[in-house]
């Protein structure tokens, strides 16, 4: 199965010519037109994080001492706000299956604009972490991947771990499977897990940790996970601006660059492999390039089609953008799926999240 993976892979990569990432922000500023400046500077200055609650520990207690802080659950608040809409103008809306988020979830910000910073998690009384701190942005491909109560859930790139976290906190995950290929980042995974998840639930079935080669997970667990997360590497374009260590921009990793796409469409032809029919699958990255974006998803179910006879769905979320968007900066211009860009009222993301259904 590999082999007519891989052959697949390099005739898309020929056909439309994304072999090659271009160098930081080459070619941005015509994608972003008048938007660039403000990403621009957005992505210089301090990133805004979202603290997300621990259904671990004493939640409602964690969640009070959050609002003492004058944060709110952006979460909660939207859903609410959603469902207190009148009828009237949603005549064209989504059906509630198609739009549902994953449940339990509860991740609290400052409003717009406000450059509050949230203090250090610490342990609760129940012996795990309060909260955990991450780019807001990070929750969404969660909340759009929809888990249902029993759910059989991959993480197919999981470290470090915080996107697994909010996989757990669902409460649906009958079993979860977190990969990663990189022992060194499955260190910083187990020791998420260590930290936030009681033992009974971290060394029980219910979570199964691994670093396997995530693009042959088809091979391996064909037609078998009911929802699949596929937070793919890419270039992390707000980490490689302010990091220079294990930066992927410098000149000895061009190579590794410029195969980006490769391995991201593999690694998404995988996930959707593994997934059953009738399943759903969210890719994700932290980049702004439409070439690790949308031209991968695009690709990846132009793959499936003529080596597998596989139909994949994208799903509109333009729902989800209407949801999230008194919270998040959206670009207005994705071909397919959503992508946060960091402004600096709300200077969370880069996001881009696709959320597809395997038909066949």
């Amino acid at each position: 199965m590999a082999a007519p993976i891989l052959s697949g892979v390099r005739k898309l990569l020929k056909h439309v010519h994304f072999a090659t990432i271009p160098r930081r922000h080459r070619h941005k500023k015509k994608w972003f037109g008048d938007l660039w400046p403000s990403i621009r500077v957005s992505l210089l200055s301090e990133q805004k994080y979202g603290a997300l609650v621990n259904n671990f520990a004493a939640w409602d207690h964690v969640s009070a001492k959050l609002e003492e802080l004058s944060a709110r659950d952006f979460v909660n608040e939207a859903i609410s706000h959603w469902e207190l809409e009148p009828e009237s103008g949603q005549s064209g809306a989504p059906s509630p299956a198609s739009w549902a988020c994953s449940p339990n979830l509860r991740c609290f910000t400052f409003a717009r604009g406000d450059v509050s910073r949230f203090p250090p998690a610490r342990l609760g009384s129940l012996g795990v972490m309060d909260y955990y701190l991450m780019d807001a942005a990070s929750l969404l491909p969660v909340l759009a991947l929809g888990l249902q109560p029993g759910d059989i859930v991959l993480d197919l790139c999981a470290a470090p771990g915080g996107k697994t976290l909010a996989l757990l906190q669902t409460g649906c995950c009958r079993n979860l499977a977190a990969n990663d290929l990189s022992t060194s980042r499955i260190g910083r995974l187990q020791k998420v897990l260590h930290s936030y998840v009681p033992e009974e639930i971290r060394d029980g079935n219910q979570v199964r940790v691994t670093s396997w080669d995530g693009r042959k997970w088809g091979e391996l667990e064909g037609d078998t996970y009911d929802r699949v997360l596929v937070d793919v590497p890419c270039t992390t374009d707000r980490h490689s601006l302010h990091e220079e260590e294990n930066n992927i921009f410098q000149r000895s990793r061009k190579k590794e660059r410029q195969m980006l796409p490769m391995l991201q469409v593999q690694l998404l032809a995988a996930g959707l492999l593994a997934t059953k029919p009738g399943g759903h699958v969210v890719y994700s990255t932290c980049s702004l390039s439409h070439l690790q974006n949308e031209y991968v998803v695009q690709g990846t179910i132009e793959l499936l089609a003529n080596q597998y006879s596989i139909e994949v769905q994208v799903e509109d979320l333009t729902h989800f953008r209407r949801l999230f968007m008194d919270t998040f900066c959206f670009f207005p211009s994705c071909q397919v799926g959503e992508l946060v860009i960091p402004n600096l009222m709300a200077n969370f993301g880069p996001m881009y999240f696709c959320k597809m259904r395997r038909l066949t």
